[in-house]
């Protein structure tokens, strides 16, 4: 397979759109990291995705373009809704009970699965061309550093995803991951931004 960089945009942002719906991987920019990218409901695109990263058995987020679309993902309770509505669009990845059947891989049978909503406009602007969601982890083989631009997913992907856009070097950090169960919130990973109040994941 032959993977090209096109600069992001709303023709190349179509046609992302295009790949992922017809099961394809794309490498597309976030407000953090470059992301790597499929439907989450499409389990042989999501193996492949797996397959691509090396990935093992950890799970992977999903990017929603809006708080509506992650309402339907998830069952979101009033601790989690408080923190989405502070922290989102942004860098928080929130793990909660999933509302909907998701492949396997993505939640390891956990039955959470963490989402976001990126404040990027270009990448919100591919989610909603998607469906509204869209698989969120980062563009790099597992346990690497994450992409920070698109040469650098080339070289780390280059040959197993179809498209990667390009939106330039970005100059983020990776995402802030949290678990919400009652009204406990645990930090998984800390990232781009610090959740107040939040107790640090223990081994």
């Amino acid at each position: 397979m032959t993977t090209r960089i096109v600069p992001i945009g709303p023709s190349s942002i179509a046609e992302a759109a295009i790949v992922v719906k017809s099961g394809g991987l794309v490498v597309y920019p976030t407000d953090t990291v470059y992301g790597l990218g499929c439907d989450p409901f499409d389990e042989e695109a999501v193996t492949r995705l797996f397959e691509a990263k090396a990935r093992g058995t950890k799970p992977v987020p999903i990017l929603c373009d809006s708080m509506r679309s992650a309402r339907k993902l998830v069952s979101m309770n009033p601790t989690a809704q408080v923190l989405a509505e502070e922290y989102w669009p942004g860098g928080l990845t929130i793990v909660m009970p999933a509302a909907l059947k998701l492949p396997y891989l993505i939640d390891q049978g956990s039955g959470e699965v963490g989402v976001r909503v990126p404040a990027l406009s270009d990448c919100v602007a591919l989610i909603e061309q998607c469906g509204g969601f869209l698989i969120g982890t980062s563009a790099n083989a597992s346990g690497e550093p994450p992409c920070k631009t698109a040469e650098e997913a080339l070289k780390e992907l280059g040959g197993m995803v179809e498209i990667i856009l390009d939106g330039g070097k970005l100059e983020g950090d990776e995402s802030t991951v949290i678990r919400v169960r009652g009204e406990s919130v645990e930090v998984l990973r800390q990232g781009a931004v610090k959740v107040r109040g939040a107790r640090r994941h223990r081994e």
